[in-house]
């Protein structure tokens, strides 16, 4: 546990986007919409997630793909004290937990949609849904289930 992949989803506008932050043994993820998609405000939700697993000594390394909302990687890591990866160009499968825990958030919101509605307390509830969603990979165990094995911590509470 600890080893984390990032990414983010665009929206229909292109100006807005989704951050994925999940944690590729449990599956258990995070979302926060970017109102500025910039490097600084995916920086700033990024070090805002972590720090609290950071506490519990839960974060070893992010690994994200090679967008420039990642350029402030050097910051997250620094602030972090974690290793910072960036997969190859046009090696999706590098993040594979990512890319298949955001065709799962594509369940709930559609490829093409407009973000301009979407509140962070609805990524909140599609993050609560697929944190308490039994996977097959899992013994069909939730991600929330996984964590709180792998940790004695109540994975609720890391949101």
């Amino acid at each position: 546990m600890g080893d984390y992949e990032v990414d983010t989803i665009v929206g229909a506008a292109r100006s807005q986007h989704i951050l994925t932050l999940n944690d590729r043994k449990t599956g258990k993820v995070w979302l926060r919409k970017l109102q500025n998609p910039t490097a600084a405000e995916a920086a700033d939700k990024i070090i805002g997630i972590l720090e609290c697993l950071k506490q519990y000594d839960l974060v070893k390394t992010i690994t994200a793909d090679n967008g420039l909302q990642f350029a402030e990687h050097e910051r997250v890591s620094r602030a972090t004290d974690v290793g910072f990866f960036f997969a190859r160009p046009y090696h999706s499968w590098e993040r594979g937990a990512n890319e298949n825990t955001n065709r799962l958030i594509r369940q709930y919101i559609p490829k093409g949609s407009d973000f301009t509605n979407i509140t962070q307390g609805f990524l909140e509830e599609v993050e609560r849904k697929l944190n308490e969603r039994p996977r097959k990979r899992h013994g069909f165990l939730s991600p929330n289930q996984v964590f709180s094995k792998s940790t004695g911590l109540d994975a609720r509470l890391f949101v």
